[in-house]
């Protein structure tokens, strides 16, 4: 598990305030599946993920999750609800057994006149306005085909650890839709392989074409010239 003063936000604070905020924070343990709270809820904390690894998504009219983003210890969440004093724009949820450290709002206020405390926190709520601009460009601009490669060219590693359920509910797709889509490239030449583990790409270029053109292209003789390249015969 790890501890406050190996998470980036608070390594700048002197000793005397870690302890502090150390001695007032409460650290609780979560089963997979566990709610630490919920779009809408009140906070007055900043929580800090200790152990484990958890998910934020909004609820749509429907009742459907729409992911915003995983995030595995070390983070820290919920900080612009908290100081802003509004409710928690989406819910937090672990996907793996964990830990959590919920750290009261006037502790944290009260280290801002530390520059370097101040600049980390700033770091850190920029950091989430990345993740809202890139969630944004993904659910507007891209297919679901798009999604799909996108992620089997930069996180190729999920679809060996994840099913195939989780990774969908990541692209907020169906599970049936990602089926579809990976069977539809492994068609075209562009994967090998359609269980969880199993998948292998076969032709990034082709790949990319998709999520520059949100289309997929056809793929003549792909195959056999990426195993030949690469000695796989």
């Amino acid at each position: 598990m790890h501890t406050l003063d190996e998470i980036q936000l608070f390594s700048k604070l002197s000793d005397e305030n870690l302890e502090k905020i150390t001695k007032h924070a409460v650290v609780k343990s979560y089963s997979k599946g566990g709610i630490v709270f919920y779009e809408e809820d009140e906070s007055n904390h900043i929580f800090v993920v200790l152990e484990g690894s958890v998910k934020l998504y909004k609820t749509s009219p429907k009742g459907t999750q729409v992911q915003i983003n995983r995030f595995a210890a070390p983070a820290v969440l919920g900080e612009y609800a908290c100081f802003e004093e509004m409710p928690f724009p989406a819910t937090c949820e672990f996907v793996t057994e964990g830990k959590i450290a919920h750290i009261p709002r006037d502790f944290v206020l009260g280290n801002l006149a530390d520059s370097a405390f101040a600049l980390e926190m700033i770091k850190s709520l920029t950091a989430k306005i990345m993740v809202l601009s890139s969630l944004i460009h993904k659910e507007t601009i891209f297919s679901s085909e798009a999604k799909v490669a996108k992620l089997l060219m930069e996180k190729s590693e999920i679809f060996h650890k994840l099913k195939h359920n989780e990774i969908a509910s990541i692209l907020n797709i169906t599970p049936e839709t990602l089926s579809r889509i990976l069977a539809k490239f492994k068609t075209k030449g562009y994967i090998e392989g359609l269980k969880t583990g199993d998948i292998v790409v076969l032709e990034p270029e082709a790949l990319n074409t998709v999520i520059e053109t949100n289309k997929v292209q056809d793929c003549t003789n792909c195959i056999a010239h990426f195993k030949q390249e690469h000695g796989l015969q």
